[in-house]
């Protein structure tokens, strides 16, 4: 058994299905290790995902300290989210899954563009 944040796990791969869980996190973190990126970018390249959502999601993030906010004091305020040093340890697993579901669709004669 391990324990992390008050929860009991038995297995490490439980921890990392928790952090990256759902639909989302794991694009979001992907896209943000390619580019800092703005709410608004981020809501277009991750494909329908709510405002309310991706807010939720964003804040997880950076709370497990896999993303970084940076507020500038801008008139409107402009927000930017990056990967941090933590997040990039996960990219390796996440581009891993790019280049296996990109097999997957290769060897199903899917067009890659």
């Amino acid at each position: 058994m391990y324990r992390w944040k008050n929860k009991e796990y038995k297995c490490p791969v439980e921890i990392t299905i928790d952090i990256l869980g759902g639909k989302w996190r794991s694009l979001i973190v992907w896209h943000l290790s390619k580019n800092v990126l703005r709410f608004s970018e981020v809501q277009k390249i991750v494909p329908g995902i709510s405002k309310k959502v991706l807010s939720e999601h964003l804040k997880e993030l950076e709370k497990n300290k896999l993303i970084d906010r940076k507020v500038y004091p801008e008139i409107p305020p402009r927000v930017e989210y990056k990967i941090t040093s933590k997040g990039k340890g996960i990219t390796e697993i996440l581009d891993l899954m790019e280049k296996w579901g990109r097999n997957i669709l290769e060897t199903e004669g899917v067009k890659i563009g």
